[in-house]
């Protein structure tokens, strides 16, 4: 049987990942990580062999960052009111969105839609796995990933049968690499 330790490097991409969409912060999101994997390896004992070595980093890390985030009171940086006004009004452009547009959205998302979105749609988790992952029913992930989607219709004004589509080159081509979009 493989030892989960020489695994635990294969998954730091998604945990990086998830960790981004739950901090906002790319320096927040590695702190987290290397949180996560300082104390995924100081407890591999407690790992059940033959379980989902994924779901249970993903556990730690999402447990990780709640527990942070309790302990520290975290002010939102739009005193002026940029990043909402920047919402208020449907962009000028060909009808797609630029990254940038959909960044700010998906940061006024609340915690637990914004983490059920990444899990099943960025990241490519099945429901099971996400509700595994976060210790909640399937159908609380189905809930919030749609509440999310709907919210970012909302925030982005798509209109039904709108597509999400990116214009940022960067943005595309991560995207083309890893098979398309799942939002």
């Amino acid at each position: 049987m493989r030892d989960p330790r020489d695994e635990l490097v294969s998954h730091l991409p998604a945990m990086r990942a998830f960790a981004l969409s739950l901090t906002r912060n790319a320096s927040a999101a590695d702190d987290l990580v290397q949180d996560t994997v300082v104390k995924a390896w100081s407890h591999f004992d407690r790992f059940e062999a033959g379980t989902n070595l994924r779901a249970w980093l993903f556990t730690i890390l999402r447990n990780t960052f709640y527990s942070t985030r309790r302990r520290t009171v975290r002010e939102v940086s739009d005193s002026d009111g940029a990043l909402v006004g920047a919402l208020a009004e449907k962009p000028e452009h060909d009808g797609r969105l630029q990254y940038a547009d959909f960044v700010r959205a998906f940061q006024q998302l609340p915690d637990e839609q914004r983490e059920a979105l990444a899990l099943v749609g960025a990241l490519g988790h099945s429901y099971e796995e996400a509700a595994e992952m976060t210790g909640v029913a399937v159908g609380t992930v189905k809930s919030r990933a749609n509440r999310a989607r709907a919210r970012l219709a909302h925030l982005l004004q798509l209109q039904e049968g709108d597509r999400l589509e990116l214009t940022d080159g960067a943005t595309l081509a991560v995207i083309a690499s890893q098979g398309g979009p799942h939002l």
